[in-house]
């Protein structure tokens, strides 16, 4: 599938909450609106139980930011509903990002208090941003923390994102997106291949073999049609009958059967059986039916070869978002100095200051902590990796960070950010973050 040449980002500047220009709106008025700000953002704790997180997203933000721009129609729109006065809209009306971005890179593990995304800019600005980066990254780094948990309960057999159907049709592509980031090897979504130079595979589902008259007539005819490679669904009627009825269509040359109900385990185990004695040692066996990562993690002792996940992939698998938020860590004052603020309210506070970041490793390369520097980058203790990469300079994305080839690059940096990390991660049993988060705050 070729890359997305001829595909066009929407307008994203709607992306927005309302409350987000009314305060624009005010600090415009208060004259506070100039003042650079530095934003955060950041997740206070894993879902229930994870041992870690995965970033995804950030492509697919700045792609959006680079068409974050109000035009004439929403403009209009904006006056006709009184959202904000008239100063306010001609400050839109020249609205383009020209500040800095800093994060961690897409496929990086995250913990709690990682600062996933550090913006840096006029509060004007940076205030607007809120609602789409959060809306981005919360979305995608869900699907790709449930997609890298999938694919380590896999191990070395592929898993293939297929819950098109089961997310809005936007959602979708980006959960492709994101779950070849964790760790995927193709996605049955068309456009999200047509975007991001994602591998897209399918053959057949259950109305196929319907629409004939005989399963051996639909067999006969997809082989035809695809060729002895294909996969056939054989639970349409009686698995056994459906297996001999695909041997017959494809022979031994037939590329896989595909088992999408009842009890895997023992199905799967039958079925090699039964593929063995028919001759067909090489036709491999690919398992659907509501996968999770448990359900992948307990198919690791039959005969399976690939598995199809959808809905518990695009619904992150019980943690449908990130839980990160935005929030306001820095700011200038009227002298132009750099003061630290933050939420102290209740079981919601956050710590001020601009944060710069690192993952401790021990002598062996594995990770010990991720080290949170507050108005200044931790000390490294000699083999530490510093997590903070740029996206983003005076208002221009930098290159590597956007299209296909970025998507390509996350996916490889999620396998070495896990080969990292202690093997605790991959435990499925809930239990604490797999290393934990310390901070080393100014003298």
């Amino acid at each position: 599938m070729s890359p997305h040449s001829t595909w066009q980002h929407p307008n994203s500047a709607l992306y927005t909450d309302h409350y987000e220009l009314t305060m624009l709106q005010a600090a415009l008025h208060s004259g506070a609106a100039h003042r650079t700000s530095v934003f955060e953002v950041f997740t206070r704790r894993l879902p229930e139980g994870r041992r870690y997180g995965v970033v995804a997203g950030t492509g697919r933000l700045l792609e959006g930011l680079q068409h974050f721009r109000f035009e004439t129609s929403q403009l209009d729109a904006l006056a006709a509903a009184e959202v904000v006065d008239d100063a306010t809209l001609d400050w839109l009306s020249r609205f383009r990002f020209t500040g800095n971005i800093w994060g961690y890179a897409e496929g990086e593990a995250y913990f709690p208090h990682s600062p996933i995304l550090i913006v840096e800019g006029s509060f004007a600005e940076a205030c607007i941003l809120e609602t789409y980066l959060l809306s981005v990254l919360n979305h995608d780094s869900a699907i790709a923390s449930a997609a890298s948990r999938m694919t380590g309960a896999a191990g070395s057999r592929p898993c293939i994102e297929m819950g098109s159907r089961r997310t809005q049709e936007e959602s979708a592509v980006a959960a492709a997106r994101a779950a070849i980031i964790g760790g995927f090897a193709s996605t049955s979504n068309l456009e999200a291949g047509r975007r991001y130079g994602i591998p897209t595979v399918g053959t057949a589902a259950h109305s196929f073999t319907l629409l004939h008259d005989s399963e051996p007539e639909a067999f006969a005819a997809q082989v035809a049609a695809l060729g002895k490679g294909t996969s056939l669904l054989v639970d349409t009627y009686d698995v056994e009958r459906g297996v001999r009825n695909a041997v017959a269509a494809g022979g031994p040359d037939l590329g896989a059967v595909r088992l999408d109900s009842g009890d895997l385990v023992e199905q799967a185990r039958w079925v090699r059986r039964l593929l063995d004695d028919l001759g067909n040692h090489q036709t491999r066996i690919v398992v659907t039916s509501d996968l999770d990562e448990y359900a992948i993690g307990l198919l690791a002792s039959a005969p399976v070869d690939s598995y199809g996940v959808g809905t518990s992939l695009v619904t992150g698998s019980g943690a449908p978002t990130a839980g990160m938020v935005y929030k306001l860590v820095s700011r200038t004052d009227d002298h132009g100095a750099f003061v630290s603020v933050a939420k102290t309210a209740t079981n919601k506070a956050s710590v001020g200051g601009r944060k710069y970041a690192l993952r401790r490793l021990d002598q062996s390369g594995t990770a010990v902590a991720e080290v949170i520097g507050v108005g200044r980058a931790p000390h490294d203790d000699g083999n530490d990796r510093p997590l903070l990469q740029q996206f983003v300079a005076e208002g221009e994305v930098l290159e590597d960070w956007t299209g296909p080839e970025a998507v390509r690059l996350a996916a490889e940096r999620h396998r070495n950010s896990m080969a990292e990390l202690p093997g605790s991660v991959m435990r499925l049993q809930r239990g604490e973050p797999a290393i934990p988060t310390e901070f080393e705050e100014l003298p």
